[in-house]
């Protein structure tokens, strides 16, 4: 016999009613009610009729995902946690790759695929404060992830971009490292996460007592293998002297990686590194890689919550913002072991 909402109800001590609003993700309930809520549903193994609930709430229990590309490692973990996020709500995911440019941001905001969905997660690389008044203009519910400021006026989840690249570049000095190579600067193009990488590296610097060497602070072409690979064949031909690495992210510190093990270097003896990302990967890669854990699954949560709040009618004037926390991963790659646990915590 098939689990109802009444069982549900039975089981966790609540009207149906207040389970009804738990599987809508209706904004106005208490932490605990939602837990004991939840523990019944798993319990029992009840799996909401969303095609009857869709119906009756004129919405498709979709909501979009746009994000510059699955092929960066990035993008696909944190879709992952997206997908997870929402399928906790009986939500499912449409998942929109763009490729990276402004252009290409700008027409997956104009495009059909918005109304397909009761909602937008959206993940920008290029936009910013200038293009406040076209997100605010979009006529589906939208969430921003990203750290372009736009002045308060769009609902917004970041990671903590600045504190997360000081940590990493704090715990290079600490072991020692005085000459700390920043990978993965932008020239031309502003990218908000690049620039804001580079503010917490220099922070670090600055804290320390240390001169800022704009030689040291060296460009990528994109933050893939390839790109962190073609920077460090690049140092290591200029004759760059540098005995640690802060990459931008994780792809960008692999890549690198690579290139400073074949000159016959040794990680973290000659050169120590540390990524950003915290890619599983991160986990295997010989060595394994120190890294920043941004926490992929509270953003995604975070972002999920949020959206669905402006779904369910939330017509509240104010735009809200969440930042979240983060985690240095201490691993080989700067003397650390391979099961080494988390040095330093932002509690976001």
């Amino acid at each position: 016999m098939s689990v109802t909402i009444r069982d549900v109800a039975r089981v966790s001590g609540f009207s149906i009613k207040t389970v009804s609003n738990v599987i809508n993700g209706h904004p106005q309930l208490r932490a605990e009610t939602r837990a004991r809520v939840q523990e019944a549903i798993d319990q029992l193994g009840y799996r909401p009729n969303l095609s009857a609930r869709n119906l009756r709430s004129g919405r498709t229990g979709v909501i979009g995902l746009i994000i510059p590309d699955l092929t960066t490692a990035y993008f696909a973990e944190l879709a992952d946690a997206v997908m997870r996020a929402a399928a906790a709500k009986g939500i499912a995911v449409l998942i929109e790759p763009i490729g990276s440019g402004r252009e290409n941001e700008l027409a997956a905001l104009r495009g059909q695929h918005r109304h397909m969905v009761d909602g937008i997660i959206y993940s920008s690389l290029t936009l910013g404060s200038a293009d406040t008044e076209i997100l605010k203009g979009v006529d589906t519910p939208l969430v921003v992830l990203g750290d372009t400021s736009f002045e308060g006026q769009v609902d917004r989840v970041t990671m903590a971009n600045t504190a997360g690249a000081k940590s990493a570049t704090d715990h290079l000095l600490a072991i020692g490292r005085r000459k700390v190579v920043a990978l993965g600067a932008h020239e031309g193009d502003i990218v908000a996460s690049a620039e804001l990488r580079l503010d917490g590296y220099t922070a670090a610097l600055e804290e320390a007592g240390l001169p800022f060497d704009p030689k040291l602070v060296r460009y990528a072409d994109s933050w893939h293998r390839r790109g962190g690979a073609a920077a460090m064949t690049r140092m290591l031909a200029d004759g760059l002297e540098f005995d640690a690495v802060f990459a931008f992210n994780d792809t960008l510190a692999l890549g690198a990686m690579r290139v400073l093990q074949e000159a016959g270097l040794h990680i973290p003896e000659d050169v120590a590194i540390v990524g950003f990302d915290d890619l599983d990967e991160t986990q295997y890669s010989l060595p394994t890689l120190s890294t920043i854990n941004p926490r992929r699954d509270q953003i995604a949560e975070a972002a999920v919550e949020m959206l669905l709040r402006r779904i369910e009618g939330g017509d509240e004037p104010e735009a809200n913002e969440i930042e979240t926390g983060f985690s240095l991963q201490v691993r080989e790659s700067s003397g650390g072991s391979q099961d080494s646990a988390s040095l330093a915590t932002s509690a976001a």
